[in-house]
């Protein structure tokens, strides 16, 4: 049987993973990497830090984590789509942060 050739990571993968188109946007907040996650692709429950109400499997929504660095998961955040683009406005929600 042939041997399979995996490769190992040295380094953690950023966040981007250049699975799903990405952009970078800049608020009063700080600058931030953004992909918008299809309905399709919107798999687990999260709760959005903005409205602190669960995001329910299958509902398009929006990943945005820091874009200083490539940060790491536990950085990345669920947001519906119309809390993040109040944010500016709102800000997050205090009880889970």
């Amino acid at each position: 049987m042939p041997r399979r050739n995996r490769p190992t990571p040295d380094e953690p993968r950023p966040l981007g993973g250049g699975l799903a188109a990405q952009r970078r946007e800049s608020g009063p907040d700080g600058d931030w990497l953004v992909r918008n996650i299809p309905g399709t692709q919107a798999t687990k429950e999260y709760r959005c830090p903005g409205c602190d109400h669960l995001i329910p499997p299958g509902m398009p929504h929006v990943v945005a984590w820091p874009a200083d660095d490539y940060g790491s998961v536990e950085d990345r955040r669920h947001w519906h789509q119309a809390c993040w683009s109040s944010r500016g406005r709102r800000g997050p929600s205090s009880r889970r942060w």
